[in-house]
């Protein structure tokens, strides 16, 4: 696939085994595995955090294969999802950081060519989430106000 804003071609990242089955080594059940998934919502992680700490420390190579639900799922069956979706606050902490940056550097054509494509980006993905009902409808994308849904 394709970059968004270039003409280059992606890089190639890591894919899951074709053959889908529950591994004799994993010893964890679907209901500890969900305790697991709420302890570290709480410490203050995302779920692509968790799916990474969950496979790193305790072994478990896929959370979906075993409790049948994607780690979101079970966050929002517990009420512990943040109210604004992971990708997009990633996308909102870099636009602040661009804006930091930009305050120095006023000149620096490149970040703000960045912050514009970022910005677009947001955008985007706000429409997306507004339409499939995962962002409040009143919810408003503010470049003014962007610090204030960070911290």
């Amino acid at each position: 696939m394709a970059r968004m804003h270039s003409r280059r071609k992606g890089k190639s990242g890591s894919t899951k085994p074709s053959k889908k089955v529950i591994h004799s080594w994993i010893r964890y059940k679907p209901k500890e595995i969900e305790l697991l998934i709420v302890k570290l919502a709480k410490q203050g992680m995302t779920p692509s955090q968790i799916g990474l700490h969950l496979r790193d420390t305790y072994g478990i190579p896929d959370v979906k294969l075993i409790t049948k639900k994607k780690i979101s799922k079970i966050l929002v069956e517990k009420k512990i999802l943040p109210e604004i979706p992971e990708d997009l606050m990633n996308l909102l902490k870099k636009v602040v950081a661009l804006q930091k940056h930009l305050e120095n550097n006023k000149k620096d054509k490149v970040a703000i060519r960045g912050l514009r494509l970022t910005e677009s980006k947001v955008r985007r993905l706000v429409k997306y989430y507004k339409e499939s009902k995962k962002l409040a409808s009143s919810w408003n994308y503010n470049p003014k106000n962007v610090n204030l849904l960070v911290e």
